[in-house]
């Protein structure tokens, strides 16, 4: 069984250009090749590692190399998800809506919050999840893109602050309105669905 490659209804951004989302989704066409074949080749070089250890230093990398190339690859389709169909403003009278003014005073001192954590140097992910331990909402940042992701929690909105994601149209001053626009893109109820899947 093969990971399969989503295709997503991306039209007119704001600030973010049709050739930017046509060469980050090569990229992400990219992290599902590459899942798929690090799956093939472990065990195609666990057969080789009875006659030559050393094999298993090549594995033991196959495996670390496949988280990156898994969390790149879900990621991506979440972050892609959430600009297709058109912008959608949240919807006040949602459980999204209502439970992110509950845990953090209100929408936009959240909004504010994760737009901060946007912002961290380097490159990474802004991410909301839904921990399902405890049934709430939780930010967090990522670092790359499989470096701190939370335990048992599902991803509901996931913001790409890899330079790729914006370099091109907003050049590397450029970082804080590409956060501006992102959020003026946002399907916000592609972000609800994801949190009523989550649960």
């Amino acid at each position: 069984m093969e990971f399969k490659e989503k295709k997503f209804n991306i039209g007119a951004l704001k600030g973010i250009s049709a050739k930017n989302i046509e060469e980050h989704l090569k990229l992400y066409s990219g992290y599902v090749k590459n899942a798929n074949s690090i799956l093939q080749k472990i065990p195609e070089y666990s057969v080789w590692s009875e006659k030559d250890p050393f094999v298993d230093y090549f594995t033991a990398e196959l495996n670390r190399r496949f988280s990156f190339e898994y969390n790149g690859m879900r990621n991506h389709e979440v972050y892609f998800d959430s600009l297709s169909d058109g912008a959608k403003e949240i919807n006040k009278d949602s459980e999204l809506y209502k439970s992110i003014s509950y845990l953090w005073g209100s929408f936009d001192a959240w909004l504010q919050g994760f737009k901060k954590i946007a912002m961290t140097r380097g490159i990474g992910w802004a991410m909301l999840y839904f921990d399902r331990q405890e049934k709430r909402l939780l930010n967090a940042w990522v670092d790359e893109q499989h470096l701190g992701q939370l335990q048992d929690c599902t991803l509901v909105l996931g913001l790409d602050m890899w330079e790729h994601s914006y370099v091109s149209d907003y050049q590397p001053s450029g970082k804080k309105q590409y956060i501006e626009d992102f959020f003026s893109n946002l399907n916000w109820s592609k972000i609800e669905e994801n949190l009523n899947n989550a649960k």
